[in-house]
């Protein structure tokens, strides 16, 4: 394996590589689909590429309810097949391929029946365990119990006493999305892929009939590159549609976006040892511990907006609020709400006009010679995603393809992290940060926690956390920008951090201690930092006004007011 950094250098050394000379796969997208795919192919041996119109999943896919998991509801709809994949994955995950960054998590599911209800949901839930147990990785979770309202009520003293009559408690997991993306890049690069961010295809290289690329443009340098492949994967989630305009057919199949907002609010507004998961009459609300804070989501409704912006309303915030106060002692309020955010579901298209009834099962397709498109599914299949994508890619290339391997392939940071967790006091002994910190590190970067500190060492002012984000060291920023591939202030206040999102200011406050602890890095004059600074404000101020507005329409516009920033 090659080195995994992803800084300044490395971009430019990637895309001048992809233009270079012929690829056996080009994947276009960056969420964990295409991220996937990249590493998949990578690891069998082809050379690969990998751009991103944007920052690593700054769609869909670092906007979701961070839950790996098998999805109980499926089960009520009798997805059998989509249940058993999605729990052997979440097993691969947290015992094998990312424990550093997948943890389980418990969840209380308040029955609000005498009898039947105990019998129905029960039998879901032991069918669920028995399910992820003979998937033959299922064995590292607790398995469900039965409650009754007074031990319930012990386990979550914030729930009203009258909103249930007992409890089942049973375990999933949960990831931070984004940095789960990341460290796929990272790995993809590791094993040879070259990688670019802020690289938007805006077209397809043609040869008759067959697509043999991608015209790719540098969005920081406006630079044009011919990248040519034996192979084209389009795995651009909400946008495949769009993305299959570039080529001028639509494809097989359509994506549909479902819209999906999420709360954070601190940890001492809801008193509770565990997650909740809460019927409502069009899905489920999942009440999810995350770290100091807890996420409460989601909503799912159609939307054809912006996609990139995807944008929350006053009355999306109020219907989670609603819902999620019909079971709490201490009603939450507006003001206990420190972030939201909106991402979408790429929904395959059925017959069905309600968004929660479309397909979560994903589909490949090879809509012309050289292009493979794959859509629709869920985040914690992705795997299986990207293994589908590349073995249909793999039909049009002339010569012998190893089988994929990922499901052995540990991502970075996986490999050391328990022998260094099991080490974390001597560690926080041997550099002066407190045990918490080493751990916080460790969950973030397992086992490439040592070049975080390795980065304290040479200077010690980094081993110092952010004033007003002190849940992170300056450390973090600096890696963020000179090995993660954080090009903008925003791809680290909102997705290699949570900053965005943790505090009550969503980040204004360390925007421009960041901004000057990355400019080093990536080359930044004071005018750049004041325009990233200002850039960022601008956009925490257009979404705060979005989430004012009334409806979906308003708060859409509201939210354009602040366009992406771009390098000047």
């Amino acid at each position: 394996m090659r080195t995994a950094t992803l800084g300044p250098a490395e971009r430019t050394l990637a895309l001048a590589a992809m233009a270079e000379r012929e690829l056996d796969v080009l994947v276009v997208g960056a969420g964990v689909v295409g991220a996937g795919t990249a590493l998949d192919a990578a690891t069998r041996g082809l050379t690969t590429g990998l751009v991103e119109a944007r920052d690593w999943a700054s769609g869909t896919s670092s906007r979701s309810s961070k839950l790996i998991h098998g999805g109980l509801r499926y089960l009520e709809m009798l997805d059998f097949a989509l249940v058993r994949e999605a729990l052997k994955e979440r097993g691969l995950l947290l015992e094998r391929l990312a424990p550093h960054l997948v943890k389980p998590v418990p969840f209380l599911y308040p029955l609000q029946h005498k009898g039947w209800e105990r019998l129905y949901a029960g039998s879901g839930v032991a069918l669920y365990d028995a399910m992820s147990v003979s998937s033959g990785h299922g064995r590292g979770l607790p398995v469900h119990r039965h409650l009754s309202r007074k031990h319930a009520l012990r386990v979550a003293p914030a729930l009203k006493k009258d909103a249930l009559v007992g409890a089942l408690q049973y375990y999933d997991a949960q990831m931070d999305d984004a940095r789960f993306v990341t460290e796929l890049v990272r790995t993809a690069a590791s094993y040879g892929a070259h990688v670019a961010n802020q690289a938007r295809v805006v077209g397809f290289l043609r040869e008759g009939e067959r697509v043999v690329g991608a015209l790719v443009k540098d969005v920081e340098s406006g630079t044009e590159y011919e990248i040519r492949a034996k192979q084209v994967v389009n795995a651009t989630g909400v946008w495949t549609d769009d993305t299959q305009g570039l080529i001028g057919e639509r494809g097989q199949f359509h994506v549909r976006a479902s819209k999906g907002i999420h709360l954070v609010v601190p940890k001492d507004r809801i008193h509770s040892s565990t997650g909740l998961i809460l019927r409502t009459e069009k899905s489920v609300l999942f009440v999810i511990p995350w770290g100091r804070h807890w996420i409460i989501g989601t909503t799912d409704t159609d939307w054809d907006l912006d996609k990139a912006h995807p944008a929350a309303s006053s009355a999306d915030i109020d219907y989670l609020l609603q819902h999620v106060n019909s079971v709490l002692n201490t009603p939450l309020t507006r003001d206990d709400v420190q972030g939201v955010y909106a991402g979408l579901r790429p929904l395959l298209a059925g017959e069905s006009d309600a968004t929660s009834k479309l397909s979560r099962e994903h589909t490949v397709a090879h809509p012309a010679p050289g292009l493979v498109v794959v859509a629709g599914g869920k985040y914690t299949t992705y795997r299986v995603m990207a293994k589908d994508a590349v073995d249909e890619a793999v039909h049009g290339l002339d010569q012998r393809v190893a089988a994929c391997v990922t499901e052995d392939t540990p991502l970075l940071g996986a490999e050391g992290y328990k022998a260094l967790w099991n080490a974390r006091a001597r560690i926080a002994a041997r550099t002066g940060l407190h045990v918490a910190r080493v751990e916080h590190l460790l969950n973030r970067y397992g086992s490439m926690t040592e070049e975080i500190l390795e980065l304290i060492l040479a200077d010690p002012t980094l081993g110092e956390p952010l004033p007003a984000a002190d849940d992170y060291l300056r450390a973090e920023i600096v890696y963020a920008a000179s090995h993660e591939g954080a090009r903008h202030l925003d791809d680290v206040l909102t997705r290699r951090t949570r900053i965005s999102i943790e505090t009550f200011d969503r980040g204004t406050r360390s925007a421009r201690l960041c901004a000057e602890l990355i400019a080093p890095v990536l080359g930044w004059d004071q005018g750049r930092i004041d325009r990233e600074v200002e850039h960022y404000e601008k956009r925490v101020e257009a979404e705060r006004e979005s989430q004012r507005q009334p409806d979906d329409l308003t708060a859409d516009a509201a939210r354009l007011g602040a366009p992406d920033i771009v390098s000047t």
